[in-house]
């Protein structure tokens, strides 16, 4: 490890909020919609295709199918999100989700919607969130000095999770007046979602007109495999998110082990987001300047024992507790995650690098699902459970040993105290 000085990188001209900057603002709040509405769109299709079906692989094949389209067109979205205008990126994609989740309403009311149509919908979503996410991760730093960065992804943590916070409560309430009722407030908000992005002005161009080549193609692989601090950090949440992927499975426990309706789904998909929530705003207020490493990784042991501890819980509000502090867990590992890959990747390549990162989580995300659908189909909802806890911390101890600079990374809190950072060769 050594002191590297940052020639590139925007110098900061002064601390204070990121929210002193409209930019960021309407960001925030596109944030905001966007997220609600795709959280009130997973309640609602879950429970959906569980009524139809009442199959824990078709949960899993939910993930799987959203998944897809973003493992194909990896390689296309980051050059997309570094040739063009990101925020139009952005609301484009906004406009189909829109588009997609009001022709379920329309289908749901006519009582004409079968699984595969539910699938089909959800794999034109994931499509368009294959553009959005790595526009949306390469934006933030174009919308304020590289000082407040680590800040700046706190709080769009905090929207992220504060709109977890509505979205499944809002979701499993609005469910029991009919499906069509969720996805057509879903229509609403990712509308407005694209407005908001659509009128975002950046502080500082945020993408260049990289040429296609070969070579370019694989640049943003290549460049993370390079660095082994950001290699490791992605992968293992990789991993630990793939192994210990309850959430999927929740609208099984809610009504087969818990024994509640929507309104229970909509509880425990909500306490997650609580932990997050507050946990984003609090490290927003206080970034992480040392030990953050070491705290990234206590982190994943955390998020490990919880998914074991609500696989045995009977209650659902020790249920809605341990989720909480599974979230708390998430959002620390989160923070870290991006800080760093934002900082140390330079903004022509951006788009590329976020592009990959994206595909690591939606696989640790809706691949994550799939297979803990399949895991639940194959050895029992509370055993799949168990396992995948078990798997998240024996995954920590094993990166633990092969990343030994990532365990000791001290600060992701960028230039904000001095004009260097602390990185790995």
């Amino acid at each position: 490890m050594e002191e590297v000085s940052l020639p590139e990188r925007e110098q900061p001209t002064g601390t204070g909020s990121v929210f002193r900057e409209p930019a960021y603002v309407r960001f925030w709040f596109a944030r905001i919609c966007s997220t609600i509405s795709f959280q009130v769109a997973a309640v609602a299709v879950g429970w959906q295709v569980y009524a139809l079906t009442h199959s824990t692989f078709a949960l899993g094949m939910v993930g799987l199918v959203q998944f897809l389209p973003m493992l194909l067109l990896t390689l296309v979205v980051g050059h997309v999100a570094d040739r063009f205008n990101r925020k139009t990126i952005i609301s484009i994609c906004q406009v189909m989700e829109a588009s997609t989740l009001g022709l379920l309403a329309v289908s749901s009311y006519l009582q004409q919607l079968h699984p595969f149509g539910i699938y089909f919908a959800v794999a034109a979503i994931g499509a368009a969130r294959a553009f959005e996410s790595p526009s949306t991760q390469a934006l933030v730093p174009g919308l304020v000095e590289d000082a407040k960065v680590p800040q700046a992804i706190a709080w769009s943590t905090s929207a992220n999770q504060t709109a977890s916070i509505v979205g499944p409560a809002l979701g499993g309430l609005l469910y029991a007046f009919g499906p069509h009722v969720p996805y057509g407030l879903c229509a609403c908000l990712f509308a407005t979602a694209a407005v908001l992005s659509s009128t975002i002005v950046p502080k500082r161009r945020t993408a260049g007109k990289a040429p296609v080549t070969a070579k370019s193609i694989f640049s943003g692989i290549h460049y993370i495999r390079e660095r082994r601090n950001i290699l490791g950090a992605i992968s293992l949440d990789l991993f630990v998110v793939l192994l210990g992927g309850a959430t999927a499975l929740l609208p099984a426990y809610a009504r087969d082990i818990l024994h509640t309706g929507p309104w229970g789904l909509g509880l425990l998909r909500l306490a997650p987001a609580v932990g997050a929530l507050s946990t984003a705003v609090f490290l927003a207020h206080h970034p992480i300047r040392n030990r953050a490493g070491h705290r990234m990784f206590a982190a994943v042991f955390v998020f490990g024992v919880a998914t074991v501890a609500f696989a045995l819980s009977r209650n659902v509000w020790m249920s809605m507790a341990i989720l909480c502090l599974l979230g708390a867990a998430d959002v620390t590992s989160v923070v870290v995650r991006s800080s760093l890959v934002q900082l140390e990747t330079p903004d022509e390549m951006r788009g590329r690098v976020s592009a990959v990162n994206s595909l690591f989580i939606g696989t640790s995300n809706q691949l994550g699902e799939f297979e803990s659908g399949v895991t639940a189909s194959w050895f029992g909802l509370i055993p799949a459970t168990i396992l995948g806890g078990v798997g998240s911390i024996v995954i920590a101890m094993i990166w633990m040993f092969l990343f030994p600079d990532l365990r000791r990374l001290e600060s992701i809190a960028g230039p904000a105290a001095d004009d260097k950072v602390e990185v790995a060769n």
